[in-house]
């Protein structure tokens, strides 16, 4: 496992943004963190980079469950939140694109077991008291797939 230390919003986004720029079709980033740990905003971050648009409208995704941009590749961005069951992520017709996307996971304990065998965790908790601003720092820990990972963060750390 790999750790970075944000020292604020700012430093989040930035590494969220240089990981977008490296990712490829087929990874799948599962955000992992409490509520209010930063998993909405790097996910922000990532997908307006990716597009190429500092300024692209980025809804969450809680509602609607899922969200998908158009970059140079295909990115999903899903909050699995409301799901009860791991089987219901089939209805809706992401496993197809596996392959073939980029997928941005918030709440990824609620995806099927097998989705786990390539995914890249992104571990987010917030580190010390709360700041009054709300840009506290926060710890990310990488897991999961350490080959792809170890592509991905290499001159990061």
């Amino acid at each position: 496992m790999s750790e970075i230390l944000c020292k604020n919003q700012s430093e989040t986004e930035s590494l969220a943004a240089k990981l977008a720029l490296r990712a490829k079709p087929g990874d799948l980033f599962a955000l992992t963190g409490d509520l209010g740990a930063g998993k909405s905003t790097f996910a922000r971050a990532f997908i307006r980079a990716a597009v190429g648009n500092p300024h692209a409208e980025v809804p969450s995704p809680t509602f609607t469950l899922v969200q998908s941009y158009d970059g140079e590749s295909v990115i999903h961005h899903a909050d699995l939140y409301r799901l009860n069951d791991p089987e219901d992520v089939y209805d809706l017709g992401l496993d197809d694109e596996l392959d073939d996307a980029i997928f941005l996971v918030e709440w990824p304990d609620r995806m099927p077991a097998e989705w786990w065998q390539s995914a890249l965790e992104v571990q987010m908790k917030r580190v010390g008291e709360i700041a009054v601003s709300g840009d506290e720092e926060r710890l990310l820990t990488f897991g999961g797939n350490q080959g792809r990972w170890s592509v991905l963060l290499e001159g990061l750390l």
